[in-house]
């Protein structure tokens, strides 16, 4: 026996590849009814991009912006029920506003609140009404119907649906899938420009509204405009090590520094992974963190036991964004600075199509960014008198791809310097007078550290055709090999933190479900 393979047990009941957010929760359900798991991790820390690092002294929240699916303590949504209910402590913090969007050349500055009023009105109805009089009852109604899309994908997410059954009791899903946000709001009404003042949170799923599936856009703002956003208080790094502690109380077994590089497969069935350094492990099951891309490209051994039918689900996906984010560590407060906002979306130019998929492309200066203001979520993240600021792009993973080696690093401090001078002259403050420390993160560090696939942080495109909807119908379809389900920004649910966790306990009803059915069997 080799000598790296006495760390590990001769047989598991589920391995899963990658420490990240979903890894860790498909681990932490399937723990808790009492299987024996493996998480193997490429990196030495838990989390996958949920993470922080330290510059200068200073701690730099290296990825999150906000989460959804928490609410308060008193009446929490689905995740913090969720994760509650595991053993995970977390000390969430709710963030002031919703978001700020502003688009100086299309005369678009406005805030909105999340929540709802006494008389059952959402806030952003209200304040949509305020610069857009004669909206507010479309825009509630709007938002009504979105908090049903929310209350329905939980739902499926954890039950097997018919078609009737959707019918009868998923009645605003069923009308609204197979249509664009647009095209759901046009239907009701609701202007152009009131459409731009609610299409802020495009950029956390990387499609404009037009294309965007009603779906996805109505569980994003009825989460978001319910219950509100929050952050944990010891960084996105917080709550992984939070998840990791609970997977070592319930008996799962952690490895880092082990990559797995291949999936070992027999008569159409999974039944173990060799890692790098060339240990043999085998498990009842496996739950793949890694883009199927990858998994069905090079990791399944032998690949001959891949079937056509997967290779056209990986060519007919493509990949949503990547990122570009310049984070500041400033020496100055909020206040001196003149930042109001917690989360400020702005574009240069007014919203279109062709600017937007074009321009994502390319590594260039980019016309829609998304800052966040930590101190004003977080008071207490950095030192007094010292402000957290990041500045984001989401390009594709290809726009860096031909980039060369020796133009990399002139060019990433270049596209942060227009990134910075476009907040100052937001701002109206120098802030480059005010660094103390600097980080910029790129689609290629993304890729590097993480090991996220070519740098993506949000799974596939949402499609029309590809909306969640769909994927939750025909989801048992696309398990090709047996045994081997999934658990990443490329699985069922998409993209997100929040949404990431909720894959993790998808993947282990699937596995619990198999399990179940090879018992009866």
């Amino acid at each position: 026996m080799d000598k790296g393979t006495l760390f590990y047990k001769p047989h598991y009941d589920v391995i899963v590849i990658g420490g990240s957010l979903a890894g860790m929760s498909a681990a932490l359900s399937l723990a808790s009814h009492g299987k024996s798991v493996l998480i193997l991790e490429r990196h030495n820390l838990p989390g996958g991009l949920a993470t922080s690092f330290v510059r200068g002294g200073y701690e730099m929240e290296g990825s999150l912006h906000e989460m959804m699916s928490i609410g308060p303590k008193e009446n929490p949504l689905s995740v913090r029920t969720y994760l509650e209910s595991l053993g995970v402590d977390i000390d969430w913090l709710r963030v002031p506003e919703a978001y700020r969007l502003t688009v100086p050349d299309d005369d678009m500055d406005i805030v909105l609140h999340a929540g709802i009023d006494e008389d059952g009105v959402y806030f952003a109805a209200k304040e949509i009404e305020k610069k857009y009089p004669g909206n507010q009852e479309k825009v509630d109604r709007l938002l009504h119907v979105c908090k049903e899309i929310v209350d329905s994908t939980n739902y499926m997410n954890n039950h097997k649906v018919s078609k009737i059954d959707m019918v009868k009791h998923h009645w605003s899903m069923t009308a609204t899938a197979g249509y664009s946000a647009q095209e759901v709001m046009d239907s009701m009404g609701i202007p152009r420009k009131v459409q731009e003042a609610l299409s802020g949170y495009w950029i956390y799923v990387g499609q404009p509204i037009s294309s965007l599936p009603f779906t996805i856009y109505g569980y994003l703002m009825g989460d978001y405009l319910t219950g509100g956003s929050y952050v944990p208080r010891n960084f996105s790094f917080g709550m992984s090590l939070a998840m990791a502690m609970a997977c070592q109380k319930k008996g799962v077994q952690f490895e880092y520094e082990t990559e797995v590089e291949k999936i070992l497969v027999k008569r159409g069935a999974a039944y173990g992974v060799r890692t790098k350094r060339g240990d043999e492990i085998h498990a009842d099951y496996i739950v793949s963190g890694v883009y199927p891309d990858a998994v069905y490209g090079k990791m399944i051994e032998p690949l001959s036991e891949v079937p056509p039918r997967a290779y056209k689900l990986i060519h007919g996906r493509e990949e949503s964004v990547s990122c570009f984010s310049v984070i500041l560590i400033l020496d100055q407060t909020p206040e001196q600075l003149g930042i109001e906002d917690y989360s400020v979306f702005d574009s240069d130019v007014p919203f279109s199509d062709e600017v937007f998929w074009e321009e994502l492309k390319h590594p260039r200066p980019w016309h829609y960014l998304t800052t966040t203001c930590l101190n004003l979520a977080n008071p207490k993240a950095l030192p007094d008198g010292t402000t957290s600021l990041s500045i984001t792009a989401l390009p594709l993973p290809e726009s860096f791809f031909d980039v060369e080696p020796d133009e990399y690093f002139a060019l990433k401090r270049k596209l942060a310097k227009a990134m910075i001078e476009r907040e100052e002259k937001r701002l109206g403050v120098s802030l480059s007078d005010h660094i103390l420390e600097i980080e910029i993160e790129t689609p290629v560090s993304v890729s590097h550290y993480s090991g996220q696939y070519r740098g993506g942080i949000y799974g596939y495109q949402h499609r029309m055709e590809d909306s969640v909807a769909a994927r939750l119908l025909h989801y048992g379809e696309e398990h090709y090999i047996k045994n081997l389900t999934w658990a990443s920004a490329a699985s069922l649910a998409g993209d997100g933190m929040a949404v990431c966790i909720n894959n993790g306990a998808i993947a282990a009803n699937i596995i619990l479900g198999w399990d179940k059915e090879k018992k009866g069997a």
